[in-house]
């Protein structure tokens, strides 16, 4: 799956790839539609083919102007992780109007409100969701909003190409015990998996802090540069971490 919160319809999850390709299994197990309608057997129609070569015009002589690798705009995916057909944006809100006119214009409405950052289609899903989704989706945006801070302040000072990758692998390495290849092989996560979108609520406000910290570190000392900033950063989140496993210590002493 992508590292965006997964799209949601009538209550369903609906997955995306990294690119955005939505999962058309996922369209098809929420229409309940007949087997002969499966997205296999729409990806032979005349109409698909037709609409698939266009579609992959536009995205490889995009791709091309940006100097970017263009993607398959559709494609089965079987084995670990999310399986099925995935298709570009456009090709699912056309097989969702082949399932159903009415899904279709669901579909396109609830993925251009996605897209353009609707907060109210979030409140509209957490309205839905336990106290416990609730909960994590505070932490998670409190965390998206810190995490915004964090990476303007690398910015202006001076934080360039691979140190925005090496500040934050510095901080999960402090603070989580583990770079973020070694946390995804830890908690059996794909290894395109969003480490964030994996933490607990509290993992999620203690990174939140670490990086508050590391802001307030890295202005005050004056660090410029990838280095500086990543050593800001291994210092802010070491210290979170120690106050953690000392906090946790002396409880252990009171309960025994």
């Amino acid at each position: 799956m992508s590292d965006r919160n997964p799209l949601i319809l009538r209550g369903i999850s609906i997955s995306e790839d990294a690119n955005g390709n939505i999962n058309l299994d996922d369209i098809w197990r929420l229409a309940k539609a007949r087997p002969t309608r499966q997205p296999a057997k729409w990806k032979q129609t005349q109409a698909a083919k037709a609409l698939e070569v266009e579609v992959q015009k536009k995205i490889t002589n995009s791709a091309l102007k940006e100097n970017k690798e263009a993607f398959s705009v559709i494609y089965s995916k079987r084995g670990r992780g999310s399986t099925g057909t995935f298709a570009h944006p456009i090709l699912a809100a056309a097989y969702a109007g082949y399932l159903s006119p009415k899904l279709e214009v669901e579909v396109r409405e609830i993925w251009l409100r996605y897209r353009a950052g609707d907060a109210t289609l979030a409140d509209e899903i957490l309205q839905r969701a336990s106290a416990e989704e609730n909960a994590w989706a505070g932490a998670r945006a409190l965390s998206r909003a810190q995490r915004v801070d964090y990476t303007d302040t690398l910015k202006t000072h001076g934080v360039i190409g691979h140190g925005y990758r090496d500040c934050t692998e510095a901080l999960y390495m402090n603070l989580l015990g583990g770079k973020s290849y070694e946390l995804r092989l830890k908690r059996n996560l794909p290894r395109a998996a969003n480490i964030r979108d994996n933490l607990n609520i509290a993992e999620l406000l203690f990174v939140g802090t670490a990086e508050a910290l590391a802001v307030e570190r890295i202005e005050d000392e004056g660090c410029i540069g990838n280095s500086a900033c990543v050593t800001a950063t291994s210092q802010s989140a070491g210290i979170i971490r120690n106050a953690i496993e000392e906090d946790r210590k002396s409880r252990k002493k009171k309960v025994a």
